[in-house]
């Protein structure tokens, strides 16, 4: 019988995270353990109180599935059976990884993806003052795609600093939805020949403005206002031309998939995002992430210490899981 055990653990982090609404100094994650006799698959999800998640909700969720896992659920089974969101995710991607373990095939070739290969990564710059994020902009100079958090206030003046202190790096910027969309004009035009890879949501996820010159730059990404790929078409009338992909958000690399290539195929710029985890919550979206346009796959690096067998980081190039992490 297949026996399904959910774990709530913390991952200490690298100082200081900060974003535009919160401040933290550890990561709160749920990790999902499938066992089939002597095969055990992992996963790992990362609950998120914007969206209305803790570790207890979560766990609380996937108790709740009971007997179904037990009888040998599929992934293609659970979408129908668990919305999208984060308890879905580890469910999901240690369904992947059981029936990898099991069969001793790897998940992308079950899943009919690309042999993954090593990938450059932005590294993110909490929000700071304009001053100390340049000096970690300096620190950061392995990496060659920065990803700046920036709030309400100064955020021009955040953004500028670092590009002034690494005038070498393309910049991601992020308010995570700290901006009012009346100022997004102003703001765009702030850094009109910058080289800028994106503004990432810059006003509140449930905005229904509509983004003029869409198709101009920096281009506008959505993160917040992306879950599943039934969002896909109110985010491009919106003039949203790039779209942040994580699997937490998405329910798991099953929907992933298809939300990748449902953004593809309209035309969106896609990124390979993810929340602040361990390694075995990335190991999935490595999968995913090999045919972005944009990645940003830095989580494990941001925190202190990392779960066994995690992903290699060399610099800003990380390398794909070992078959001992997942997959």
């Amino acid at each position: 019988m297949q026996r399904i055990f959910v774990t709530q653990k913390s991952y200490p982090v690298r100082g200081v995270f900060r974003i535009s609404r919160s401040a933290k100094t550890q990561v709160d994650v749920v990790e999902v353990t499938l066992q089939d006799g002597d095969y055990v698959g992992r996963g790992e999800c990362r609950p998120y109180a914007r969206y209305g998640e803790t570790p207890q909700s979560v766990s609380n969720d996937i108790r709740g599935l009971g007997n179904i896992v037990e009888n040998k659920l599929s992934p293609a089974d659970l979408q129908s059976l668990m919305p999208a969101g984060a308890a879905r995710n580890a469910v999901d991607c240690a369904m992947w990884d059981l029936v990898a373990k099991r069969t001793g095939r790897r998940v992308y070739d079950l899943a009919g993806l690309p042999q993954p290969k090593s990938l450059k990564t932005a590294f993110t710059l909490s929000l700071d003052t304009p001053e100390n994020m340049a000096l970690a902009a300096i620190k950061a100079r392995a990496f060659t795609c920065l990803k700046i958090k920036v709030g309400a206030q100064n955020a021009i003046e955040c953004a500028k600093s670092v590009m002034r202190a690494r005038p070498d790096a393309e910049l991601i910027i992020d308010a995570n939805e700290a901006l009012q969309p009346g100022e997004l004009m102003a703001f765009r035009q702030a850094f009109d020949g910058w080289p800028i890879v994106l503004i990432e949501q810059p006003f509140h996820a449930d905005s229904r403005d509509v983004i003029s010159d869409p198709d101009g730059l920096p281009v506008i990404c959505a993160d917040e206002a992306l879950h599943t790929a039934d969002d896909l078409a109110r985010l491009w009338s919106q003039g949203y031309r790039a779209v942040n992909i994580k699997l937490d958000k998405c329910g798991g690399l099953t929907a992933g998939i298809d939300l990748v290539s449902r953004a593809q195929s309209m035309g969106f710029v896609t990124m390979a995002g993810c929340m602040v985890g361990s390694s075995l919550a990335l190991a999935p979206m490595m999968l995913l992430a090999q045919d972005a346009d944009v990645i940003d796959l830095d989580g494990p690096s941001l925190l202190d210490e990392d779960c066994e067998d995690g992903l290699v980081y060399d610099g800003q190039i990380v390398h794909p899981p070992s078959p001992t992490l997942w997959g």
